[in-house]
């Protein structure tokens, strides 16, 4: 959220979400911009985001205590403490500030419900794409299950289609270890949606995560599989090469170069042997699902 964002009102995807008016109606009389307590400030309840990373979070620290914070943080008065204001959006800031030692932090104060508060929340942070794929699914549960909101106007607040919303729902139906695969970076959302469509969905999840395979690779395995050819499919999709399995630093380096670059980047071995060389390969994260 900008500056003019915080003067504009709830964004234009969280107002058509709760049924705000529009641009030709009377704006909604809003708060200024101030600087307020860090120490005033406690987490909200509707945070979505659950993973914190550490080296991410050092790097806005370190950035904070030499500009500041520039993006004020979005509060609304803390409904047990008065004196008090809860964080609706912006808990990485109001984190790095702290450890930046900031007294003080920019802010925006809105007079918002407990539903609006939510909304604003989870949509918020799903418009700033900087949650993992099982953060974003649970983003949405809520918004369908404790908002009563459809798909369609979920959709419509966060700027995606449908079927998106459709897809990453089905990720709440994965085994939850599956889903801790795709947080921690070894899975992809697209392959934990396929493990839905097998019998033994952990195995089969281990056996792409140990080949490497890609979501192509699996879809045709479950095609021979289903046609008969499955021991024939296996065999030709072999392990990779000793010390070329991606392991959790070289995941974290990919998600931290996909963060910086807005592309989807992958680090793959050069075909000269592990350890001599590497490269990447990036793709728009706007065609990943």
């Amino acid at each position: 959220m900008t500056p003019a964002d915080g003067k504009k009102g709830l964004g234009r995807g969280l107002s058509a979400l709760l049924g705000t008016p529009g641009p030709a109606a009377a704006p909604e009389p809003q708060r200024a911009q101030r600087n307020v307590p860090v120490a005033k400030i406690r987490p909200g309840a509707f945070q979505p985001r659950r993973d914190f990373a550490p080296e991410a979070l050092k790097e806005l620290t370190e950035s904070i205590r030499e500009h500041g914070v520039l993006q004020p943080v979005l509060l609304r008065r803390d409904p047990n403490d008065p004196s008090g204001y809860e964080l609706i959006a912006g808990e990485r800031r109001w984190r790095a500030a702290q450890a930046a030692q900031l007294h003080e932090i920019p802010a925006v104060v809105k007079d918002l419900s407990d539903s609006e508060a939510m909304a604003a929340a989870l949509v918020e942070n799903l418009q700033r794409a900087d949650l993992n794929a099982i953060e974003e699914a649970n983003a949405l549960k809520r918004l369908v299950d404790d908002l009563g909101y459809t798909q369609d106007r979920v959709a419509q607040a966060i700027g995606k289609s449908r079927p998106y919303v459709a897809n990453a729902l089905r990720l709440l139906e994965v085994d939850p270890r599956i889903q801790a695969l795709v947080v921690d970076g070894s899975l992809s959302a697209a392959h934990a949606r396929l493990t839905l469509s097998v019998k033994a969905p952990w195995s089969f999840a281990v056996e792409i995560v140990d080949k490497a395979l890609s979501v192509r690779q699996v879809e045709k395995m479950m095609w021979a599989e289903r046609h008969g050819h499955g021991e024939a499919a296996k065999k030709k999709l072999k392990r990779p090469p000793a010390g070329v399995t991606r392991d959790a630093d070289t995941r974290a380096i990919e998600r931290r170069l996909t963060d910086a670059l807005g592309l989807k980047v992958e680090l793959k071995p050069r075909k000269g042997g592990a350890g001599e060389s590497c490269c990447i390969t990036a793709r728009s994260t706007s065609s990943t699902t």
